[in-house]
């Protein structure tokens, strides 16, 4: 593959993804393949159940079918690529669709940030402020964060585009991740990245740091709240439509944080490529299964839609 990487054309890269850690990476298909078809399955039904549901028509699944939305787009970005490299020996990727990865990956990533944020301050509002909850958390609040969130990223996203399109690669072609994201390109490049990787610090920090923090402080207040209660049930009840977010967030924000925020003297091509299969791969198809499992809402509308379109 080394030897490859040196006839390439000057506009063309090679996925390396898991060859260097699986003889066969055919063998790695069928898994991938099934995550993948689970996830756009159960993002799928989540966003039709919200849509005609008319119990799920509350701020909350509005925001819910979008996070469903964008994992989708972010798996479909970054995993039918993959299961064409595992299945072929042919690895390469122009340097176009090499940079439209990047472009589409940065929005829907920055975007999943964003809508993530918009979920914890309902959750804040709904527990902290019940009272003024339909006041505050009307229709165009909540159509006004969600377009915000998409036209924010879409438009940061060019930024980091253009600064990486005018990076000089020489030598190796061999990217050494499963899809192209900002790292393993620095690391290729024979150009001084050090104003790319100042923007992942500055203007990156906004995107994605401030909306955690912004998260964190919700719950911080939510939690404060909830240990009020003076009943147990009650504590339980608020605990439980709070605990599905949580977790999503942890699951996401930990992995992404852990990746982009840390100095490049700790780059780890094992963990990165592990943790990217978790925040690209395994949340977009946990996060249909989380919302649902403890959510009775949820799990009704489901249970009506099926018999609607079953039983008919």
């Amino acid at each position: 593959m080394a030897n490859l990487s040196t006839e390439l054309p000057a506009t063309d890269f090679i996925l390396v993804g898991f060859s260097d850690y699986v003889r066969q990476p055919a063998v790695l298909f069928p898994p991938f393949l099934t995550i993948y078809m689970l996830s756009v399955l159960g993002n799928f039904l989540l966003i039709y159940v919200t849509i005609v549901s008319p119990q799920l028509q509350s701020p909350m699944y509005f925001f819910l079918s979008n996070l469903s939305l964008v994992d989708l787009c972010l798996t479909t970005v970054v995993v039918p690529r993959l299961l064409l490299n595992l299945l072929f020996k042919n690895k390469t990727i122009s340097f176009p669709d090499c940079i439209a990865q990047v472009y589409f990956f940065i929005a829907f990533a920055g975007v999943e940030c964003f809508i993530l944020t918009c979920m914890a301050y309902d959750r804040y509002v709904a527990v902290c402020k019940p009272l003024y909850y339909i006041t505050i958390m009307n229709r165009k609040l909540c159509l006004q964060l969600v377009l915000a969130s998409w036209i924010i990223n879409f438009v940061n996203s060019i930024l980091h585009t253009l600064l990486i399109s005018r990076l000089s690669f020489c030598g190796s072609r061999l990217v050494q991740h499963f899809f192209c994201d900002l790292l393993p390109l620095f690391k290729l490049s024979c150009s001084d990245t050090s104003t790319n990787q100042l923007v992942i610090f500055t203007e990156g920090f906004v995107i994605v740091a401030v909306p955690f923090l912004v998260t964190l402080i919700s719950y911080i207040h939510i939690i404060w709240t909830i240990l009020k209660i003076p009943s147990s049930t009650g504590k339980k009840n608020a605990f439980s439509t709070c605990s599905a977010h949580l977790t999503v967030v942890m699951l996401f924000y930990g992995t992404m944080i852990c990746v982009y925020f840390r100095p490049s003297s700790a780059y780890s091509l094992v963990y990165d490529k592990l943790a990217a299969v978790l925040y690209t791969v395994c949340t977009p198809m946990l996060n249909p299964f989380i919302y649902s499992w403890r959510n009775k809402d949820v799990k009704n509308a489901f249970k009506k839609v099926i018999r609607s379109h079953v039983f008919m």
